[in-house]
Formats: C-alpha cells, sequence, structure tokens
C-alpha cells in the first residue's frame, strides 16, 4: 500500500470512528438525499436507543449543534455529502463511494440491530 492509500485510509476510519456520521450515513444512503430536521431525530434516535417521539428538544438540539458544527463540514471537506445550512438539504458526495465499503462493515458490527438490518449501502 503506498502513501496515498494509506493516508486516505487512515482518513476514512478517522471519520468514520464518530457514531454520529456513521449514522448520518447510513440515514442518506438509504435515501440519497435527507433533510437535516428529520435526519437529527434519526440520529438521536439511534444514538440515545430511544423511539423518535421521545426525542426531547435538548437531545435533539445537542445532536443538531454537533452535525452542523462538527460532522457535517468533516463530510463535507472530504467530498463524502454535500449540504446546504439554509436549506438544510444533505447529499451524498462524489466521495461517498471511498468510505461506502468500509461503512458496510461497520454497519455490520453496529450495536443497534435496525441498524444491521438496513438494506445494503
Amino acid at each position: 500500500m503506498n502513501d496515498a492509500s494509506a493516508s486516505r485510509m487512515e482518513a476514512a476510519c478517522s471519520l468514520l470512528s464518530e457514531s454520529e456520521r456513521r449514522f448520518l450515513l447510513y440515514q442518506l444512503s438509504e435515501q440519497q438525499d435527507a433533510n437535516l430536521e428529520d435526519v437529527v431525530t434519526q440520529i438521536a434516535s439511534w444514538e440515545f436507543d430511544m423511539h423518535p417521539d421521545r426525542i426531547d428538544k435538548e437531545t435533539r438540539q445537542r445532536v443538531y449543534v454537533s452535525l452542523v458544527h462538527n460532522h457535517l463540514p468533516r463530510l463535507s471537506d472530504h467530498g463524502i455529502i454535500e449540504y446546504d445550512l439554509r436549506s438544510g438539504d444533505i447529499v451524498l458526495g462524489e466521495g461517498f463511494d471511498d468510505v461506502k465499503p468500509l461503512l458496510e462493515q461497520f454497519k455490520q458490527t453496529e450495536e443497534l440491530p435496525e441498524i444491521r438490518q438496513l438494506p445494503p449501502l
């Protein structure tokens, strides 16, 4: 493996090490696009192992802030997603194909059965 390949693999592993980023990509891989408000609820549901109807405003806000200030920009910087903060639209980017095989492996090891049972990426 050359240095460039090793560096890309390290970046992919680092990006996918955060559950919120993985959960966002699982959601997007199912739909191809999403709205930030919608994914916040689903990610909070998986992150805190709660039914979406039980997610309170404070938890939603915490996940929202984390996505907007950390996870979305990181994924966007690597071309894995594209997003428009004003509209809340999020779509998969061309770089998603680079992390897709690794993300599929992560999905098979997630603790939550509903994630493992999502359709293949």
